[in-house]
C-alpha cells in the first residue's frame, strides 16, 4: 500500500507542484494587481472630477474604469492558473446574455442615463416636462431622473423613457413669452379692449421692454371676439406675472364695462303650418 502511494505521488508530483506554483503566483499577482488598481483609481479619480463638470458622469466614469481594470486583473489571474480563455469567454458570453435578457429594462435605463449625462438636454435645477409629468430636476442618476413637482411630490422617471420621449425644458432660455387669449363680446369695442390690455402692463417691471408687445385680433369665435395678447418676461417671473396680469385684466374689464361672453347658441323653432 505504501509503495502504491509512493508510486502515485511520484506520478502526480510534477502536476501538483506545477499547479501549486501557479496558484501561489496567481495569488501573489492578484494581491499586488488589486493594490495597483486601487492606487491608479486614487490618482485618476480626482483628475476625472476636475475634467468632468457633471458629478454623476464623473462617478460613472470612475466606477467604469475601476471595473474594467479589475476585470483585466481577474482574467489575467485565470490565465496564470491555466484556465482556457476560449472556454471562459463562451461561458461568460452565455451568462452575459442571460443577465442581459433578465435585466433588459434596467439596461435600457442605463443606456438612457448615459445619453442624458452625455448630451445634457437638461441639468439639475431645470424645470422640465417629460411625458405627463413636470417639475424641477432634483437629481440625474445613471438609471433614473428625479423631479420635484410644484406641490412638493417626488417623481421618479426611468431614464429610458426620458431619453426616448418628447421633452420640454422651460429653463433653457432666460426669457419666455406669456400668451393670453382674451375673449370679449361681439357688442364690445375692440379698440377699447386692446387699450385696456396695454394699460394693464404699464409700469410692470417684469415686462421686458426690449421685446415686442403684441395685441391683435386672433379669431372671430362662435361666442366671442378673441384678442391675442403677448408679452415677454423672465422665465423665473412667468407664472406669477401670468396670474397677476390675468387678475388685473378681469378687474380692468369690469371697470370699463367690457364683458367676458359665455358660450351660447341660438335655437330657432319652426312650426309647420297646419
Amino acid at each position: 500500500m505504501k509503495e502504491k502511494a509512493l508510486e502515485y505521488l511520484d506520478t502526480y508530483w510534477p502536476v501538483i507542484t506545477t499547479y501549486a506554483l501557479r496558484a501561489v503566483i496567481a495569488i501573489v499577482f492578484l494581491v499586488i494587481a488589486f493594490r495597483i488598481v486601487k492606487a491608479i483609481n486614487k490618482k485618476i479619480n480626482p483628475i476625472i472630477k476636475v475634467r468632468v463638470s457633471n458629478e454623476s458622469v464623473a462617478k460613472f466614469m470612475a466606477s467604469l474604469l475601476s471595473g474594467l481594470l479589475k476585470m483585466i486583473v481577474i482574467l489575467t489571474t485565470l490565465g496564470i492558473l491555466g484556465v482556457e480563455m476560449t472556454t471562459f469567454a463562451a461561458v461568460l458570453a452565455s451568462v452575459g446574455l442571460a443577465i442581459g435578457l433578465a435585466l433588459s429594462g434596467t439596461l435600457q435605463n442605463f443606456a438612457g442615463g448615459v445619453v442624458i449625462l452625455l448630451l445634457k438636454p437638461f441639468k439639475v435645477g431645470d424645470y422640465i416636462k417629460a411625458g405627463s409629468y413636470d417639475g424641477t430636476v432634483e437629481e440625474i442618476s445613471i438609471f433614473h431622473t428625479y423631479l420635484q413637482t410644484v406641490d412638493n411630490k417626488r417623481v421618479i422617471l426611468p431614464n429610458s423613457e426620458v431619453s426616448n420621449s418628447s421633452l420640454i425644458n422651460f429653463s433653457t432660455h432666460p426669457t419666455r413669452r406669456v400668451d393670453f387669449v382674451i375673449g370679449i363680446d361681439y357688442g364690445d369695442d375692440i379698440k377699447t379692449a386692446k387699450n385696456i390690455l396695454l394699460s394693464v402692463i404699464e409700469g410692470d417691471d417684469r415686462v421686458l421692454t426690449d421685446k415686442p408687445v403684441q395685441c391683435m385680433m386672433g379669431e372671430l369665435g362662435d361666442s366671442s371676439v378673441n384678442i391675442l395678447f403677448r408679452v415677454w418676461t423672465k422665465s423665473s417671473d412667468y407664472w406669477q406675472f401670468y396670474w397677476d396680469t390675468l387678475e388685473k385684466i378681469k378687474y380692468a374689464f369690469d371697470e370699463k364695462g367690457i364683458s367676458f361672453p359665455f358660450p351660447q347658441r341660438d335655437v330657432h323653432i319652426i312650426k309647420d303650418n297646419e
